[in-house]
């Protein structure tokens, strides 16, 4: 009977000796990404996965969207938003470990149309009109209330003097990366998107950008949440490597900070 106990137990150490090393495999990262970030953000991760084994999982939602619902609890290690604003409300719900916090990226928004449209060399500047332009059909982007690229779109408009017309025409999406489907598919004859999106739709060109100047700097911040996991501290310091940059630049983002190596 002592024989088969001890037979037992060596049994159980050793199975558990076999399972650690599959655990330690089955790391994940829950990140909660602006829409924008999609296809460049899912290219990092792969990298990251091919060099350390750990696994993403990924929401791609309006920066709105997702701060709210980390505030509510969702379970989530990273937060990249698409504005200082959200980044700054999700601290101020004290839901973002603060000091994890970096300005990583910058980003542009330009006036998009369907590929095959007769609209093409749009000057925008001041007294820029977008309603004329628009014609009888809509001009699509995030919601201006909540959504950053909509609220950068609305800002930039105000300023050129474009708003107050073009206002009616607005067909506002919940995210920028819906915006630019509804170009795509050709059920709104202008959008305002980032210049990243329109460079990952090959349904729609770019035919105008807009001023720097005209909107607030568009910056993306990172920060790790107050439940985060202890690898995010290591997935965070590769998103300012070389490498991420790298990857980052190849679609469209302008790298804000000097990168590691």
């Amino acid at each position: 009977m002592i024989r088969i106990a001890g037979l037992f137990t060596a049994f159980v150490i050793l199975a558990g000796a076999s399972l650690s090393p599959a655990v330690a495999e089955d790391k994940t990262i829950t990140v909660f990404a602006a829409a924008s970030m999609k296809n460049a953000l899912d290219e990092v991760d792969a990298a990251y996965t091919a060099k350390t084994g750990i696994k993403f999982s990924v929401s791609y939602a309006a920066s709105s969207v997702l701060a709210k619902q980390i505030e509510q609890g969702a379970p989530a290690d990273v937060f990249v938003s698409a504005d200082i604003d959200w980044m700054d409300y999700a601290i101020s719900k004290k839901t973002i470990n603060e000091p994890s916090r970096v300005n990583l990226l910058g980003n542009s928004i330009v006036l998009i149309a369907p590929k095959d449209s007769a609209i093409n060399n749009v000057t925008i500047a001041q007294g820029f009109d977008l309603a004329k332009l628009a014609g009888d059909g809509k001009v699509a982007t995030g919601d201006v209330k909540s959504v950053p690229a909509g609220k950068y779109a609305k800002a930039a408009l105000e300023k050129l003097g474009a708003w107050t017309a073009a206002e009616p025409k607005f067909a506002m999406a919940e995210s920028v990366r819906a915006a630019l489907t509804l170009v795509a598919r050709g059920e709104a004859n202008l959008g305002i998107v980032y210049s990243t999106d329109a460079k990952v739709e090959p349904g729609v060109k770019i035919v105008g950008t807009f001023p720097a100047d005209s909107h607030p700097a568009i910056i993306y911040p990172v920060a790790a949440t107050t439940t985060a996991k202890s690898e995010t501290n290591d997935y965070l310091a590769f998103l300012r490597t070389s490498a991420a940059k790298t990857i980052l630049e190849k679609y469209g983002f302008k790298f804000l900070i000097s990168p590691t190596t």
